[in-house]
């Protein structure tokens, strides 16, 4: 007897992609504000949301060359997911990312001293684009340049944190400046200590790497 159920369709499993997004950091009447742009709707990941600058690692970022090497705690923290090498792409990706969209510069070729590592994010399985986002922060006095950028991201600014989070964020993006916010709060000396890395996971919340 002739079987006329349908055939079973395997998905195939996307691998999450290495990427970068960088905050830059000022101060305004003691609140922190955050350099952040809108997502076109044409995007096919997170389109028409506010986001930080950033992007997937290109394979160029795994040689390009740098000014100075990332602090012992930046690369401590990002060697717990990664390898020597992709710790410094997914910095240089960071570096390269906030001048192509904003047109500020960490200067050329980039210092990566400056950067401190705040946490990890990775786009839940079954979904059709993941990403392995890595989170850096950098003050605005470390960069240089007019805020421009090749257009990806519309009206760039600096948001205040209230103003920030009482807009309608993607959870990600909720999340991380949550996670900015404890961060922030923290002594200045105890911020880059070599202490646990948090990853977001979107079906368990936060863990610790």
């Amino acid at each position: 007897m002739p079987d006329d159920s349908p055939p079973i369709v395997r998905q195939t499993a996307v691998r999450a992609k290495h990427a970068a997004s960088l905050i830059v950091l000022r101060y305004d009447n003691n609140e922190p504000h955050m350099l952040m742009g809108m997502r076109g709707a044409k995007h096919r990941f997170m389109p028409n949301r506010l986001v930080f600058p950033g992007g997937r690692v290109d394979p160029a970022d795994l040689k390009a060359p740098f000014a100075t090497a990332l602090s012992p705690s930046a690369e401590h923290g990002l060697r717990k997911n990664s390898n020597a090498k992709l710790a410094v792409g997914l910095a240089a990706a960071a570096a390269r990312e906030l001048l192509e969209e904003t047109g500020l510069s960490l200067g050329e070729p980039p210092r990566l001293d400056v950067l401190s590592y705040l946490a990890r994010a990775v786009t839940p399985p079954g979904l059709p684009i993941r990403f392995n986002a890595r989170f850096f922060v950098v003050e605005e006095r470390f960069v240089s340049g007019d805020i421009g950028g090749d257009g990806e991201l519309d009206g760039l600014r600096f948001y205040g944190m209230a103003e920030a989070m009482a807009l309608e964020l993607a959870l990600p993006t909720r999340r991380v400046l949550e996670r900015l916010t404890m961060w922030l709060a923290l002594p200045e000396g105890k911020r880059n200590e070599h202490s646990p890395t948090p990853v977001l996971l979107r079906d368990r919340g936060w863990i610790m790497e």
